[in-house]
């Protein structure tokens, strides 16, 4: 594996750590978060990192396989450039759902 994959794949391992520690901090309950605009941009702002530096390991490393890779930096784009349409529920159901299935996916590339 490439150097600069390895340091990609420890940000994206350190953002889904930051985001877990969100939820914890709002009790994994959907209405807090809802009601916090500073905890929803900070989890909009980790998830484009998220997609970015997935972009950056499929560009350099097309072989390195992320189920999700083309919804998450979907994603990406979407949150920088049509960021008036993104809905906390929507935020939410990635934190809870997608972000788990992609931890899993980072740890088994990084003990690679």
């Amino acid at each position: 594996m490439q150097h600069k994959v390895l340091k990609y794949i420890l940000d994206i391992e350190s953002i889904i750590i930051e985001i877990e520690s969100i939820k914890r901090r709002l009790n994994n309950d959907f209405n807090l978060f809802s009601k916090d605009i500073i905890m929803q941009r900070a989890v909009e702002r980790d998830l484009e990192i998220i997609g970015e530096a997935v972009r950056k390991i499929s560009e350099l490393q097309p072989d390195i396989i992320i189920s999700s890779s083309k919804k998450i930096i979907g994603l990406r784009n979407i949150i920088s450039h049509a960021y008036d349409s993104i809905e906390p529920a929507l935020i939410w159901g990635i934190i809870q759902k997608d972000i788990p299935i992609l931890s899993v996916e980072i740890q088994d590339l990084k003990n690679t």
